[in-house]
């Protein structure tokens, strides 16, 4: 059995961090019900499409149940809060005061279910100055001193190439908030409101800087720091076929064997840093990658070779753990890959096809499972 099975979670976010958070568990054997407007989830018109939605949103939305709800309809919400008051979790990603506005807020809802866990999923958090602010991803970094340290020493900051603020500060903290409400529950009986706030949660990554910034006031700058190209051994060295390794030998063991291998043999204080690159640099470059990667086969020295996301997903050692092994079956009944997650395999389903639900594939069901009749046959009746 796996460890959510039996948990019913109500899922009205959009687009990546609720929908991640909630393939997180669904995965894990919760029930997720997706509530979706009339025209569905925005990704699913994204492109590319696999069938007749987009294979992002069938990647992020496999295993879940798709009801079709109008909010704004007074007999639709009298349906939802009978959803609502048989549910274990809810989590929803709107502007800090839409559910309120729509009759579903937690204060709402908490009355009628004591013991459910509510996650709001939000950019800066259900209060403050910037609670109301639009934004995505890169703003949430950019404001959090996270971009700014992805510049080298005299360029500017590079586009993000991963989703940061939704992922590791929004969809990953918003399902450890989850189980944590859960497991509370268990302890008091008693559900909690959960304020995911994305911007705020990118602290936590950064750490270092933090750290040093507080203990000596050594606040980072782009391209200088230990992690952000200002060592040698921390840095990418283009090769003599114009491909790149990434180098880490931090350690001092590390670092010697490193140097060795590649010629260099002369120590180097701290003090010379860029010389040291410089150095390193021309020697990595009179040679390519495969030989480069040969020399360094069966030697510690924490390199690897820079590849494209393609080749990453033909590497033999990702093959043989079984990283893509699992599929799904989209509405239309495409198989493809399934997006791995970061589960451990003992919570996971047996390796089956998991479908992608059309849009309001379940509405009747679910509805009726809750003793109410579907918007279809309250039609019919009047006919």
């Amino acid at each position: 059995m796996q460890p959510l099975n039996g948990v019913r979670v109500l899922d009205f976010s959009t687009l990546l961090p609720g929908p991640m958070c909630t393939l997180l568990l669904a995965e894990a054997g919760a029930e997720v019900i997706k509530i979706e407007r009339a025209s569905g989830d925005d990704m699913r018109n994204y492109s590319p499409k696999v069938g007749a939605d987009s294979v992002n949103f069938s990647l992020l939305n496999r295993g879940k149940k798709s009801i079709v709800a109008d909010l704004k309809d007074p007999e639709t919400i009298v349906k939802i809060k009978q959803l609502i008051a048989e549910a274990d979790v809810l989590v929803e990603q709107f502007r800090p005061g839409v559910m309120d506005r729509l009759g579903l807020g937690y204060e709402a809802v908490a009355k009628m279910n004591p013991r459910l866990v509510y996650c709001s999923i939000t950019g800066f958090g259900q209060t403050g100055p910037s609670a109301q602010i639009a934004a995505h991803d890169i703003n949430y970094q950019a404001r959090a001193g996270m971009v700014a340290l992805s510049a080298d020493r005299d360029g500017a900051p590079i586009v993000p190439p991963v989703l940061t603020a939704d992922l590791a500060g929004g969809a990953y903290p918003a399902v450890m908030n989850i189980l944590l409400g859960l497991r509370k529950r268990d302890q008091d009986g008693c559900g909690c409101h959960l304020d995911v706030a994305m911007a705020e949660n990118l602290f936590t990554l950064m750490y270092w800087g933090l750290g040093h910034g507080w203990a000596a006031n050594q606040w980072p700058s782009p391209g200088n720091e230990l992690l952000t190209g200002g060592s040698p051994r921390y840095q990418v060295y283009q090769t003599l076929d114009d491909k790149f390794l990434a180098a880490a030998p931090l350690e001092e063991k590390f670092w010697i064997n490193f140097l060795t291998l590649i010629g260099l043999t002369e120590r180097q204080s701290v003090e010379d840093a860029s010389i040291v690159k410089a150095r390193v640099a021309k020697i990595i470059a009179q040679r390519t990658a495969a030989d480069w990667m040969g020399i360094f086969e069966g030697n510690d020295v924490c390199v690897a070779e820079i590849v494209g996301l393609e080749q990453a997903t033909q590497d033999p050692h990702f093959i043989e753990r079984g990283v893509f092994n699992r599929t799904l079956r989209t509405s239309d009944g495409t198989v493809i890959k399934a997006l791995p997650t970061p589960l451990s395999p003992i919570f996971l389903g047996e390796n089956a096809c998991v479908m992608s639900a059309s849009l309001g594939q379940h509405t009747d069901e679910i509805l009726n499972a809750s003793g109410q009749k579907s918007v279809l046959a309250q039609n019919q009746g009047k006919q």
